[in-house]
């Protein structure tokens, strides 16, 4: 997951300056999950400030000694300015509780009462091992093909209903952006 984040991050957003999209890592998530006070965290999360969206993966994970364990994955995206987290899980409701305890934090954090949706409309998977794919081709999808495409003004439908995740491809696509990077590393240090 955290390869994906950094490729959104530099083939996409920083295409962007304007976007103010910040793309959360699962150890920022598990932490926010984790800490009884939200606010004791502000200096070691990103300033949010002009940020007008969040994605947050969600681990089921309640062992605060084990950063990114536990045996699920939700994506949670938090639309700053409409002052919404919508909560896509491809075993709805497996990670229901965790993605409305991490809104109440988040919604501490930044001082603004969220409102919290579950999408029973998400893909689902068909086993129990492809919820890091769908987390990851569910944002890719919901950034570039809903926000990053939006006009400012513009409301966008936040569903994923109706949209099909084939999980070998995105595990492929997946694969590939690895191979990029280490390619991309080799080249680097020759």
């Amino acid at each position: 997951m955290p390869c994906l984040l950094r490729y959104l991050e530099r083939d996409y957003l920083a295409h962007y300056r304007f976007s103010n999209i910040v793309l959360l890592r699962p150890s920022m998530s598990f932490m926010l999950i984790q800490t009884p006070n939200p606010l004791t965290l502000k200096d070691a999360l990103p300033n949010f400030s002009k940020t007008t969206h969040i994605f947050l993966p969600i681990n089921d994970c309640r062992n605060a000694n084990q950063a990114e364990g536990g045996s699920h994955w939700s994506l949670l995206l938090v639309s700053i300015v409409d002052g919404v987290a919508f909560h896509y899980d491809s075993l709805n409701p497996a990670n229901r509780e965790e993605a409305i305890t991490t809104t109440k934090k988040l919604g501490t954090l930044l001082g603004k009462q969220l409102q919290f949706l579950d999408l029973p409309d998400s893909p689902q998977q068909e086993n129990s091992s492809d919820c890091g794919v769908f987390v990851c081709v569910q944002m890719k999808h919901l950034l570039l093909k809903k926000l990053m495409r939006a006009d400012k003004e513009q409301k966008v439908s936040m569903s994923m209903g109706g949209k099909h995740i084939d999980a070998s491809h995105g595990r492929k696509a997946m694969l590939d952006i690895i191979e990029g990077f280490r390619k991309e590393g080799e080249s680097r240090r020759s």
